[in-house]
């Protein structure tokens, strides 16, 4: 009872017990779940493969990029809403700022390995229908239109639409994070009514070659601002309250979810439910974020929050050290994985879609994936003990006049 109390008061005036910062320690749960959404991207960037056959949203309504925005929102309260309760929101703005600088370059570096990748596939394989697979022939039809639109983020071919979304939800997440900190209940209202309102009215950002962009922003801000709420609350060290019958629904409905999606047809025999059922096992609405969707990755946050150990406790497992790796590293190896996944692609088809090279290029492509978070891991490791050793020296040495 005095853990809903207190849950209910962080909900409706963004207070949580212990104050700011009484979370310790790095819980390794968002690292590991951010690394397998990761290599779940990876693999379902490649459609039509045999594994991707086997990926969460054949089995629910969301997916990866559900988990990954949700966790998005999460880390951006624990490292820039800290540092905003620390030092103000001046230097976390800055920081914001910077970070923002190395997403949008990021973006646009991805965009033109891409279409390295694939201009060396149609001339090598003589097959222009790769150019037109992810959506990038108005670069070789009108290179410095299609630069200026890549630049000002109104031109975003297949597969490379995420980062632009994250560019958004960051610069926005100083407001957001004010905003959830003076009333998170709040905050979510305003939140769920700017979603259904571009709903109503149609809005979205403008995309040159589509009818907008792929993650309406103005949706998928729901997400995000669940994952700042998620995270204010990780980072006042409140601990959710253990609620059996909550427990139970979450789980209800992933199991619905399972059966929705892997049922032929409706399997109910209500006929006003037949058009339900044939959009959900197509795919729930992604652009624009059907509310299937936010129920799923909702009640898989609440799973995992109430049932996965807390702290280093995954790190136990071997899996759950590697998956943790890879999510630690996630800008790179999400920018590595959408380029290795137009590779496999290309490889796939010129293979005749042949089973074996299927399983190969997914088995390939996660290997070097865990092996650029381990590379990436261990060079972090020697600047940090370069530094260590350079202080001492510093401290020793005579002041040069």
């Amino acid at each position: 009872m005095q853990q809903l109390s207190a849950m209910s008061r962080f909900l409706l005036l963004g207070q949580g017990p212990g104050g700011v910062g009484a979370g310790e320690g790095r819980d390794a749960r968002i690292d590991v779940i951010r690394g397998l959404a990761l290599l779940i991207i990876f693999i379902n960037h490649m459609p039509g493969n045999a594994v991707a056959a086997w990926m969460p949203h054949n089995f629910g309504f969301s997916d990866g990029a559900d988990a990954f925005v949700l966790l998005a929102g999460v880390s951006a309260t624990l490292a820039y809403g800290s540092l905003i309760e620390r030092q103000g929101l001046t230097v976390g703005a800055l920081k914001i700022g910077g970070r923002l600088w190395t997403l949008y370059i990021a973006h646009l570096a991805t965009f033109i390995v891409v279409c390295g990748v694939v201009a060396a596939a149609v001339t090598r394989t003589q097959n222009p229908l790769y150019i037109e697979a992810i959506n990038i022939q108005p670069f070789f039809s009108d290179t410095l239109a299609a630069l200026i639109d890549v630049l000002t983020l109104r031109y975003q071919p297949s597969y490379l639409d995420i980062l632009p979304l994250y560019i958004v939800l960051l610069g926005l997440f100083p407001l957001l994070y004010l905003a959830v900190r003076l009333s998170p209940a709040g905050a979510v209202l305003v939140s769920l009514c700017i979603w259904q309102g571009a709903l109503w009215f149609e809005l979205n950002f403008p995309n040159v070659h589509a009818a907008g962009w792929f993650f309406n922003p103005f949706a998928w801000q729901v997400v995000f601002t669940l994952g700042i709420v998620i995270g204010r609350a990780m980072q006042g060290g409140l601990e959710l309250p253990r609620l059996r019958w909550l427990d139970a629904l979450a789980l209800a409905y992933v199991l619905f979810a399972l059966f929705a999606k892997t049922a032929a047809g409706n399997p109910t025999g209500i006929a006003a439910l037949n058009d339900w059922f044939d959009s959900v096992q197509l795919g729930s609405d992604k652009t624009n974020l059907a509310v299937s969707r936010v129920l799923h990755v909702l009640a898989l946050a609440w799973l995992a929050m109430r049932f996965l150990p807390a702290g280093a406790g995954l790190l136990r497992f071997a899996a759950g050290r590697v998956l943790a790796i890879v999510g630690r590293h996630s800008l790179d190896v999400f920018c590595a994985g959408t380029v290795l996944s137009i590779a496999g692609q290309i490889v796939m088809a010129e293979t005749g879609f042949a089973l074996g090279p299927q399983l190969l290029v997914c088995l390939i492509g996660v290997t070097i994936l865990v092996g650029l978070g381990m590379f990436l891991t261990w060079y972090q490791s020697l600047t940090l003990a370069a530094g260590r050793s350079a202080a001492p020296s510093r401290r020793a040495s005579p002041q040069s006049h």
